[in-house]
């Protein structure tokens, strides 16, 4: 008997996360769930659906754990998290819906009210006072510039009417640039609650393989001030050149630094945030990483930082100097294939509990890669048994600890 690629890989992950499970059976300890957003059939326009796992505390190896949930629409692309771990929110592309869950302590999910607009969601992100959810979007079937960043009241995780909605745009960078098409990618929120980021790309000035009408710097992140009623006012400044084409983008725990993926030029952008939440480069950079990098996290610590790149399939570590900022290559002798992932990692988390295990979602691999991050030097080794499989196309993915698990973290 004969079978296709897709099957035998599908058997492989399979055995192999049954192994996981039966080695981890007699002192299994759950410290998290990690959730993934997945397509259900073989490709990214079927339904979509949310894949739950327990994390062993021991191997870090992850486990089935709930019953797949849909996740409200079809081709889910991001997931977000209330930092009391009761909520998460998904965002599916192919109804322009954000689906709202709550987490029970068991790890089960259950629906609860959704939004929906013209625009396509493209990346979510939840306040640290739960108070604020922030979501990027954009019209692909529009030649107008459609981006715009809204900003919904949370109330014990239910989401309200938009507080604020803004148009990114290049007006205040050159009139001439005002009608660019400009194609959100990511967008984060300082952990002090002072101020939200989104990075964007300029369509009308990088477009492989198109025509461009504009010669504006391609790459942008673009920064508001989040005012006591909700008011975002855009940072002086704003937006700030951001390479190529950022493709993500992130903060640490003291909000005093914010670090931009360039898919484009295979680089990391480090700012520094000024008391007034304006953005200064850091003067040593950019980093570099490697091919196509696509996510970026920091551990709950503050002090590591790891980046997956797409077309390696792999992931870069990187140590952060905490007085400066700098982010410095960790020199990993044990993993001489570079922390190789299954193909095309595309989202990335830390559990929480413990800070010890990183996991990434991996869009062509249909699969989960499971890493141990070591607390003293922030190398990775791989978990027992990963890859893990998934549904088709996993975009997104979070982790929630368990119980009354404490988690690891720096207060801002």
């Amino acid at each position: 008997m004969k079978f296709s690629k897709l099957s035998q890989l599908a058997l492989v992950s399979a055995i192999g996360l049954t192994v996981a499970t039966l080695l981890t059976a007699c002192q299994l300890v759950t410290i998290d769930f990690v959730y993934v957003a997945a397509s259900s059939g073989t490709s990214a326009g079927s339904a979509g659906q949310i894949y739950g796992y327990a994390t062993d505390a021991s191997s870090g190896a992850i486990r089935s754990a709930i019953t797949p949930i849909a996740s409200g629409g079809t081709n889910p692309v991001a997931m977000a998290e209330t930092s009391d771990y009761f909520n998460i929110y998904v965002a599916n592309q192919g109804n322009n819906s954000v689906v709202h869950f709550s987490v029970a302590d068991s790890g089960t999910l259950t629906q609860k009210e959704s939004i929906t607009s013209t625009n396509t969601p493209v990346y979510l992100a939840v306040n640290s006072s739960n108070t604020y959810l922030y979501v990027i979007s954009y019209l692909p079937t529009s030649a107008a510039n459609t981006a715009t960043l809204a900003e919904y009241p949370l109330s014990n995780g239910v989401i309200g009417s938009p507080t604020a909605t803004v148009t990114l745009n290049l007006s205040a960078v050159n009139s001439a640039f005002t009608s660019d098409t400009l194609i959100p990618t990511g967008v984060t929120v300082l952990a002090n609650n002072s101020a939200v980021f989104v990075t964007a790309v300029d369509k009308s000035a990088y477009n492989p393989g198109g025509t461009t009408t504009s010669n504006a710097n391609p790459g942008w992140i673009f920064g508001y001030s989040i005012g006591s009623s909700g008011a975002l006012t855009a940072v002086a400044g704003s937006p700030y050149q951001a390479g190529v084409k950022p493709s993500a983008l992130t903060t640490e725990p003291t909000s005093r630094f914010i670090y931009v993926t360039d898919y484009a030029s295979n680089q990391l952008i480090g700012y520094t945030v000024l008391s007034t939440n304006v953005l200064s480069f850091m003067f040593n950079g950019p980093f570099r990483t490697g091919n196509e990098p696509t996510a970026i996290v920091i551990d709950p610590r503050g002090i590591y930082m790891y980046v997956t790149n797409s077309l390696d399939s792999s992931l870069s570590e990187y140590s952060i100097a905490l007085p400066t900022g700098t982010p410095s290559t960790i020199v990993n002798a044990a993993s001489g294939s570079g922390n190789g992932t299954d193909t095309d990692p595309v989202s990335i988390t830390v559990e929480p509990s413990l800070g010890r295990f990183v996991y990434t979602a991996n869009r062509l691999g249909n699969s989960i890669s499971g890493f141990r991050l070591n607390p003293d030097t922030g190398a990775l080794s791989v978990t027992q048994a990963t890859p893990y499989p998934t549904g088709a196309y996993p975009m997104a993915i979070i982790a929630i600890p368990h119980g009354n698990h404490a988690t690891q973290s720096i207060t801002p």
